[in-house]
């Protein structure tokens, strides 16, 4: 299986919100949901500020696939959860770092345990992509 590109990495790691369209059961995907997605090395990593209760983060538990679009790039991917305490600590660095000009009223509601509960890292996966 490949991993991201230099370019792919990049363009998602500068983009702002990413699309998150998690696959239903049917193998048809979710309407896309606008999410903040920051890199860590040539990782991606993403929460849910609901916690377990956002729609879209039950979506990808359901099937841990679907697809994404952010800076130009479109990828299917695949949502592998991590609970690593190190990964985690270094997502919230860099969740306070790209975001924090919204505020603390946001950024905290991303670093809160019911939102690092909720921690994927985005894998790309077999199949169409485009960029």
């Amino acid at each position: 299986m490949a991993g991201w590109t230099a370019e792919e990495l990049d363009a998602i790691g500068r983009a702002d919100e990413l699309q998150i369209a998690p696959a239903r059961l049917d193998g048809a995907l979710r309407r896309p949901t606008p999410i903040w997605v920051v890199r860590i090395g040539d990782d991606l990593y993403a929460r849910s500020y609901r916690g377990h209760d956002g729609r879209w983060f039950r979506a990808a538990q359901a099937t841990h696939q679907g697809h994404i679009s952010a800076g130009g790039v479109e990828k299917d991917v695949r949502f592998v959860e991590t609970d690593d305490r190190a990964t985690n600590e270094a997502v919230d660095r860099q969740y306070s770092s790209k975001y924090g000009r919204y505020g603390a009223r946001y950024v905290d509601s991303m670093l809160a345990a019911e939102a690092r509960a909720t921690t994927i890292k985005l894998v790309p996966a077999e199949g169409r992509s485009s960029e």
